[in-house]
Parts: structure tokens; sequence; C-alpha cells
């Protein structure tokens, strides 16, 4: 299955978007989604993403990743594919995160744009169960990748957002 997944880097970050590419479609494809199925991957600066959180979170702080489903997902337009949706990623909290927690800036990024995608497929983890189910499915796909969810706990630990 291949999904069109949009990684838009117009700061020039250093991003293996292949990688990032491959992680998103993991998800989507351990799902019931259309393979024709398309997202964007943004990757901003920390006080554009500030911005972005302060606007729709009232969270006047950077963060890693915030998630922006399209309306009831999948939206359809006419000859386009389903477009499921927007991450966006700060590149420089996303990668002082690594640097601090020991963790490869690649699987750190992975980790994002998975938990993400799975935002944008309508998973969230405000409760309990939810988290569960959430956490699973982020787990299932990490190790598909090949990427140790003992990164997984750590980063929940350093104040991560959706």
């Amino acid at each position: 299955m291949t999904f069109e997944i949009d990684v838009q880097n117009e700061n020039s970050y250093l991003i293996d978007a292949a990688h990032l590419q491959a992680a998103s479609q993991q998800v989507l494809a351990q799902h019931d989604v259309d393979a024709d199925t398309s997202l964007s991957v943004v990757f901003v600066d920390n006080d554009y993403i500030q911005n972005l959180n302060r606007q729709f979170r009232e969270v006047d702080a950077p963060t890693d990743v915030l998630s922006f489903p399209a309306d009831a997902p999948p939206v359809a337009i006419d000859d386009e594919p389903p477009y499921l949706g927007d991450l966006v990623i700060a590149y420089p909290y996303a990668s002082a995160q690594a640097a601090r927690e020991g963790h490869v800036l690649n699987d750190s990024l992975s980790l994002l744009v998975v938990h993400g995608t799975l935002h944008l497929l309508g998973y969230d983890h405000d409760t309990p169960e939810n988290r569960a189910e959430m956490w699973a499915a982020q787990d299932a796909a990490l190790i598909a990748l090949g990427i140790s969810t003992a990164i997984v706990p750590s980063l929940e630990e350093a104040k991560h957002d959706e």
C-alpha cells in the first residue's frame, strides 16, 4: 500500500523524509485506511509551534508535535486523494528533546510521526482506556519499524503534548 505523505521542510532541517514517511505509512497500513489517503508532515521552528499551541490549545509554550485532523476524516475533494490532516513538528524542540533523553533523533522523530498519525486517525490518550488503546497501536507501529518502545515513556514524561 502506498499512501501520500507530504513532508514539508522549508527550513531545511536535517531529516530523513523517507524514514518519516515510512513511519506514517506503517501506522496507516495497520489500520483500515484507503490506499490513496494523504497527509502532511510539516517541520517548523519553536516560535511557530508555540503560536499554534497558544492559538489551538491555549498553551503558551512550544511542544514537539501537534496534530490537525481534517474535518470528518478523511476529507474527500474531487480528483484528489482522501486527506487525513496535518502533523506539525517543531524540529528544534524535538531535536533538543532527543538529545536530552539520549535517543537517536530519527527514532524520536519517527515516534512523533507515529503518535501524530494515530491522532489523525482519531486516537487519543485522554482516559486510561484510550491511552492503553493508543499506546498498543503506537507500540505495534514502533516494533514494526524496528524502534524500541522504551523511548515512549521517557518522551511522555518529558511533558509530551499531542
